[in-house]
């Protein structure tokens, strides 16, 4: 069991980095600052990071859910980005074949739509070349009987055919989850719920964090030789605290999904349309789901919780059911949502969706080095990037780093032998869960969720069927909420519902049947105050309303 990175070690985690001077601290524990705390650390830098919220809780929990290439930064021809991005998402894969899966997408090209054949044509076979796609991954041009095949669903009138091409589906908050734990494993010291207050100085150059641990509310200093702004939507924030917000800024705009059940939207393919605005939209299958996103609009009110509108419902509704003119989707039919905020670079009089997703280091004059923009497939790629500026800052103080060791790095759960053995490490993974209790059917999906951290959940399901009691639990949830709590340093019902597990996006109907029974284990665990265990339950009684009911001002 990685104890140093369960729930109950927070406090003693939080006392050990105020006793020790750090080479860096990152500040931000989404996907950026978790591969930059996986990069420095394993480079030999004495790495801290802390988080204000839970890890993976603003941006990196809700995207599209994609490792993809960017189609459409090619339309905008930020060649740049599609070419670095599209060979990155195959590294990602590789690291991590259990939370990065290959799916087949579906460009259905119109008479009077954005792309026509052959400009569709030669645009995937360019993004092909720029994403170094593999052979067998390469696009294929379908006729208009093979894209109807391929979904029925799609409207017929005017459609010539379609391109097929592939991208990678993820559970992004899990991939950060990941990542941040296979930092943990190689020494880095990470604390969520741990929010920066003010920085240290020393001589007018940053030495350290104050922070205050929201749980607790006690005070630590951590003392570091370099620190590191990866705060996502919050980076201007601290730009602002460090007096050193000047130039560029962050402008964010915000991203909604729609979630509808996959018996009222049946969608057998995913599928990338555009919009009469002259956008993109995704619509994709997913355990039994179909999701629908995304918006792109300017935003300015809270960063910790936006919402989906009602304008943001119907924009996305009255995308899909043109596309799809059977299924006649109503604001009724949505299951569940999320909203998720881009931290993207100002670029002046451009549109949200014609902001470039270019990242860009900012490097102030008390030392301070911040980064902003960027997407979620080039988090590993970013991650060096900053670090060689942390490494040549640090050379400066006669300390030597190598290179960048994480590109054939497997993350937390991903020794399985590479996407090639994936398949025969789940059929291995099935036997050890059977001999654990559990049906075969639970043993595999476990196995493909976990990788090969999924005999820790085996090991937790055999130990809770020898407890006296479950709470009615699924043995399964049980023994995943046990393995959260104790090695994903889950503090919340929220950070499992939400984060660990994805149920408040894909099975909203799950939360609401286990919460009482989720909070009660979690209560009982992490010995919780009556006040305390008020508060979470508030909190995700927040986040289910959050999901379901728009946000009307």
């Amino acid at each position: 069991m990685n104890t140093l990175f369960s729930a109950s070690s927070r406090t003693e985690r939080l006392q050990s980095m105020a006793e020790q001077t750090f080479d860096l601290i990152v500040i931000g524990g989404g996907i950026t600052g978790a591969g930059i705390a996986l990069d420095a650390q394993t480079r030999g830098m004495k790495t801290a990071l802390v988080e204000m919220q839970d890890f993976a809780s603003g941006t990196s929990s809700r995207s599209t859910k994609l490792v993809h290439g960017g189609l459409r930064y090619l339309k905008q021809l930020e060649i740049g980005v599609v070419a670095e991005v599209g060979k990155e998402r195959a590294i990602v894969y590789e690291n991590g074949p259990h939370i990065t899966t290959p799916v087949r997408m579906l460009l259905p090209i119109y008479k009077a739509g954005t792309f026509g054949r052959f400009s569709s044509s030669i645009g995937l076979a360019v993004y092909d070349f720029l994403a170094g796609v593999k052979k067998d991954e390469r696009r294929k041009m379908l006729s208009r009987e093979d894209t109807v095949r391929k979904e029925p669903l799609l409207k017929k009138d005017g459609l010539l055919g379609g391109g097929y091409y592939v991208e990678y589906r993820t559970d992004d908050a899990r991939l950060t989850i990941e990542v941040m734990k296979k930092a943990a494993e190689k020494g880095a010291l990470a604390v969520n719920y741990t929010k920066v207050t003010s920085f240290i100085y020393k001589e007018g150059q940053i030495a350290g964090v104050t922070v205050e641990d929201q749980v607790s509310g006690q005070e630590y200093r951590i003392h570091a030789k370099a620190v590191v702004n990866a705060a996502g939507p919050w980076v201007d924030t601290l730009r602002e605290m460090d007096g050193s917000k000047k130039g560029k800024t962050l402008h964010l705009t915000k991203g909604v999904h729609l979630v509808f059940d996959g018996a009222r939207f049946p969608l057998h393919q995913a599928v990338y349309f555009d919009t009469p605005d002259g956008r993109m939209v995704f619509a994709i299958p997913r355990d039994g789901k179909t999701y629908v996103g995304t918006t792109d609009t300017n935003y300015n009110a809270d960063k910790a919780s936006p919402r989906m509108t009602e304008e943001d419902r119907r924009y996305l509704l009255d995308a899909v059911n043109p596309m799809f003119p059977d299924v006649r989707l109503t604001a009724e039919d949505v299951e569940s949502s999320w909203a998720g905020l881009r931290p993207l670079i100002h670029e002046e009089g451009k549109k949200p969706s014609e902001i470039s997703r270019k990242d860009e280091i900012f490097h102030s004059e008390t030392g301070l080095i911040s980064i902003g923009g960027g997407k979620l497939t080039g988090y590993r790629k970013m991650a060096e990037t900053v670090v060689d500026r942390v490494a040549n800052v640090l050379g400066g103080e006669g300390l030597k780093f190598g290179a960048c060791l994480t590109r054939n790095m497997p993350l937390s759960g991903g020794d399985v032998g590479g996407s090639a053995s994936f398949a025969a490490f789940i059929d291995r993974s099935a036997v050890e869960g059977r001999r654990a209790g559990l049906p075969e059917s639970v043993a595999v999906e476990l196995a493909r969720k976990y990788g090969a951290n999924a005999p820790h959940i085996y090991e937790a399901a055999a130990r809770s069927m020898e407890a006296t009691k479950l709470n009615e639990m699924p043995i399964e949830l049980y023994a995943e909420l046990i393995f959260a709590m104790e090695e994903e340093m889950t503090v919340t019902p929220s950070d499992f519902f939400v984060r660990r597990t994805g149920m408040l996006f894909f099975d909203i109907s799950g939360v609401r049947d286990w919460k009482d029974e989720v909070i009660s284990v979690m209560a009982e665990k992490l010995n919780w105050t009556a006040e305390i265990r008020e508060r979470y339950e508030a909190e995700l009684d927040s986040e289910i309303a959050a999901a379901t009911i728009p946000y009307r001002g």
